[in-house]
């Protein structure tokens, strides 16, 4: 079997160079993001990164990325998983991977489209400018939110401020718990505390928005790529109005000014959560990055 092992802190940038070469934009090309969440695995493969990863039940490896013919590296996988005892599942596959993938394999794989995990993807100035009559419900979300908090302030979250973002989400939690006791936060939970513990190390970033004295919103982010920002969270009480499109528009202003070289902030995915699909529909993407998953059909009814 392949000798998977978690990442260190000391591959980010390894990490990082290998997906911006690649061309990579989905969320889960992120080192961050493989960092923070669930039982991810890695292994270099004849240049490629390759990632084990568990989830819901669920053993599967991201598509890999990185230099050269595939081939190689997806037989190695396809061993791999035969030695495990396990379907050989590829998740994140765009299109032209699912071409590759069928050209290397004619017939031997069912494609299916993940709806749930498809990336909502944004040109930055049009978060950060809402400009014309698309972002008009936008703006006057905005003027309300400006309307109730004349004495609002952004600042940039740091090592100094992250016990204060942390009791802002105590805060956040607590009150969706009290609402829902059936919520399951469990996995994002425990991402913000290995977020907020290695903070400076991953690169992140991140803004808190403050009512006068009193934090109402966050943020968190990180760079994907050269040109491809990634928010990783963001969060806001909902008791003022138009506190999520504050944030929102402000932390896009701030990744412009601090990298003028982002084109695109990508904010993830919805989980097929009908109210996060509508919110981040609302913001018309200007790419709504299709992924796919995919599994040999001779183990389809294992997978």
């Amino acid at each position: 079997m392949i000798p998977f092992q978690r990442l260190n802190l000391s591959d980010r940038q390894r990490v990082y160079d290998c997906f911006n070469a690649a061309g990579r934009s989905g969320c889960e090309y992120s080192f961050v993001n493989l960092y923070l969440w669930g039982r991810q695995h890695a292994a270099w493969l004849h240049g490629h990164l390759a990632v084990f990863s568990h989830f819901y039940g669920h053993s599967m490896y991201l598509y890999p990325a990185g230099p050269g013919p595939v081939e190689p590296v997806l037989e190695a996988l396809r061993q791999d998983a035969k030695d495990r005892g396990i379907p050989f599942r590829l998740t994140s596959l765009d299109a032209a991977d699912c071409r590759t993938v069928e050209a290397l394999y004619p017939g031997q794989f069912k494609f299916c489209p993940d709806r749930d995990s498809y990336d909502y993807i944004y040109e930055i100035d049009h978060l950060a400018d809402l400009k014309g009559k698309r972002y008009q419900q936008k703006r006057n979300h905005i003027h309300r939110f400006l309307d109730a908090c004349p004495n609002w302030r952004a600042e940039p979250i740091s090592r100094e401020n992250l016990p204060v973002c942390q009791a802002f989400l105590d805060q956040w939690y607590k009150l969706r718990l009290d609402s829902d006791p059936h919520q399951n936060f469990h996995l994002e939970q425990l991402a913000l505390h290995r977020a907020f513990q290695h903070y400076e190390a991953l690169g992140l970033e991140g803004l808190l928005l403050y009512r006068e004295d009193t934090v109402i919103a966050m943020t968190m982010g990180s760079r994907l790529s050269d040109t491809v920002y990634d928010v990783h969270f963001e969060k806001a009480l909902g008791n003022i109005p138009g506190d999520y499109a504050m944030i929102n528009q402000v932390f896009a202003r701030w990744v412009r000014e601090n990298h003028p070289q982002i084109r695109y902030l990508n904010r993830e995915d919805d989980l097929g959560l009908p109210g996060l699909r509508k919110a981040k529909e609302s913001y018309h993407p200007d790419i709504l990055l299709e992924q796919y998953w995919c599994v040999l059909r001779e183990e389809m009814d294992e997978a």
